[in-house]
């Protein structure tokens, strides 16, 4: 492999990383050689996924419980990650998701909506990569270098039905993504870059229901996934690694501020 590809010995920060697609990048970056932090509020979670990463590579994976929204947390984090490994390569953000108050039935309409619910997901899911990423970029500021990754959505583009804090959220989190890469690589270094990956569907624990039934078959609303998807299935978790890894490498020198389809075409096909 080109050596601006390697991720080997490198030290990335996760949150999210005890989820389905965070749970799946982050072995697939301690398989390649890179130590990995876990950031998350469960500390059960954070035990049991770092168990099942040692069978992958023991040692290599570290964790620290915080939530990601409080703001003097984080910085303990920081100045821990700082003592004990000297740098941080990079930041994927990855913590996010949506719940039943925030998210509208099939016979439901805007009055239904839960607003305290819908303030919640805003939060998770844009201020949950707010917040970490504007204090953990210190450490990258110090150390002239790093790669951020934000995970957008399909819901960024276009306006889907029945998860609008999640929409909103996560267009938030588009634009962040920019104003942040220009805001590095214009006042500090073009050494820091922040990317975004807008992943399509990938059925994982949150939205398992509204995709498929009890008996394995797809919902409405996951036929109608399906049929505006060109490759005509939902993505497996693995599918994501590639984009990460080559955003938090090397290889991806000159790339910023730029937000990654990775959905099967979802994205450009017009239904027609």
């Amino acid at each position: 492999m080109n050596d601006s590809f390697s991720v080997k010995d490198k030290i990335y920060a996760l949150s999210g990383g005890t989820g389905t697609l965070g749970g799946s990048i982050a072995g697939y970056l301690v398989g390649e050689g890179a130590k990995v932090i876990l950031l998350g509020r469960s500390s059960d979670k954070l035990f049991a996924k770092k168990e099942q990463l040692n069978l992958i590579s023991k040692d290599s994976t570290f964790t620290f419980k915080v939530d990601v929204l409080n703001e003097e947390a984080l910085h303990e984090v920081k100045e821990k990650i700082v003592k004990n490994f000297s740098k941080l390569d990079g930041l994927v953000n990855l913590a996010g998701g949506n719940i039943p108050g925030a998210t509208l039935t099939a016979h439901q309409n805007i009055y239904d909506i839960k607003i305290s619910d819908t303030q919640k997901v805003l939060d998770i899911n844009l201020y949950g990569t707010v917040v970490p990423t504007i204090v953990l970029s210190d450490i990258m500021v110090s150390q002239s270098y790093g790669s951020i990754i934000n995970i957008s959505s399909m819901a960024s583009k276009q306006a889907i039905s029945r998860v609008l804090g999640y929409s909103m959220a996560k267009a938030g989190v588009d634009i962040f993504t920019q104003w942040m890469a220009n805001e590095m690589a214009s006042k500090f270094t073009d050494k820091i870059r922040v990317n975004a990956i807008a992943p399509g569907f990938f059925i994982g624990n949150q939205n398992r229901k509204l995709l498929t039934n009890e008996n394995g078959t797809y919902t409405n609303r996951g036929k109608k996934i399906i049929e505006n998807t060109p490759m005509a299935r939902f993505g497996n978790a693995s599918e994501l690694n590639g984009m990460v890894h080559y955003l938090l490498s090397d290889a991806s020198s000159f790339v910023t501020g730029s937000v990654f389809n990775v959905d099967g075409g979802f994205s450009s096909f017009s239904g027609v």
